[in-house]
């Protein structure tokens, strides 16, 4: 009966960060385009950013709770599913169409990301003085100085991609500040209630925190990717769709990552058990 309950208050984690995810969205988009922000940037920073905020708000609980196997798993399971699930679900609804900028510079990023991540969560592979793996708070700031390259990189290739057009409602201020407020409770309730009752159902079951958060909890969180890389590509936006799976795995990698890293070193487990 615990876990029945468990499992129905992580359902109602996940819509609350779906929903709390697409009103931060759409309020933040709304302000920067009142900022005079180009559309693109919006797409590229705010969606981008939007659509990963419950992996955000997940990993960031699971830091401050002491549970850092959610953490990595959650990030690691996200990133898989985006690659793999999403960009073949979108592949699958309308074949699509890849600029040569992203074959060259936003995928090998990306690789760039995953082999840095890889070399500083294995030290005890690496350096004969440690004999546990983990990602420090030094780590944590080696991937965050990458997230602010690659966020020079995106403010440069805005000015080239202007053109771009996204469906971005202005809204009044006060509705605004009022999708903003509830999206961010939103996000802030989900997250708990995700790690919180992730957790219970672990220890129910008998099994890792890890394998519920690369499974279950990484589904949840990426739910916003696919309905915004789908809806992308069924309006031809392929580079909308592309940029967000490729935007919202290095956010992961070089944001939400060494967020809850340099919140508490994780240690690293090369066993998924």
């Amino acid at each position: 009966m615990n876990i029945l309950i468990s499992i129905l208050l992580l359902l109602l984690g996940f819509a609350l960060l779906i929903k709390g995810a697409d009103y931060f969205v759409e309020g933040a988009s709304s302000l920067a385009r009142k900022m005079k922000v180009s559309q693109i940037t919006i797409g590229l920073t705010v969606v981008a950013f939007g659509t990963s905020s419950p992996e955000l708000l997940v990993n960031i609980f699971s830091a401050v709770q002491g549970k850092e196997e959610i953490g990595f798993g959650n990030v690691i399971g996200s990133n898989i599913l985006n690659l793999l699930l999403i960009l073949g679900a979108a592949a699958v609804v309308n074949p699509i169409k890849i600029k040569r900028n992203t074959v060259w510079r936003e995928i090998p990023f990306l690789l760039l990301s995953f082999l840095v991540l890889f070399f500083l969560c294995n030290d005890a592979y690496f350096s004969s003085g440690n004999s546990s793996s983990a990602l420090s708070r030094f780590d944590s700031l080696i991937l965050i100085f990458l997230f602010v390259l690659f966020m020079i990189y995106v403010f440069r290739i805005s000015k080239v991609d202007a053109n771009i057009e996204l469906e971005i409602k202005e809204l009044t201020l006060v509705k605004t500040i009022a999708l903003i407020s509830v999206g961010l409770a939103g996000l802030f309730l989900g997250g708990k209630l995700a790690v919180e009752n992730a957790a219970l159902i672990a220890r129910g079951l008998g099994i890792s925190d890890r394998i519920i958060a690369i499974t279950v909890i990484a589904t949840g969180t990426s739910l916003p990717e696919l309905f915004t890389t789908v809806a992308a590509v069924r309006k031809n936006n392929f580079d909308i769709a592309v940029g967000n799976v490729i935007g919202s795995s290095i956010f992961n990698v070089l944001f939400v990552l060494p967020v809850s890293g340099f919140i508490a070193p994780l240690p690293y487990d090369t066993k998924i058990n």
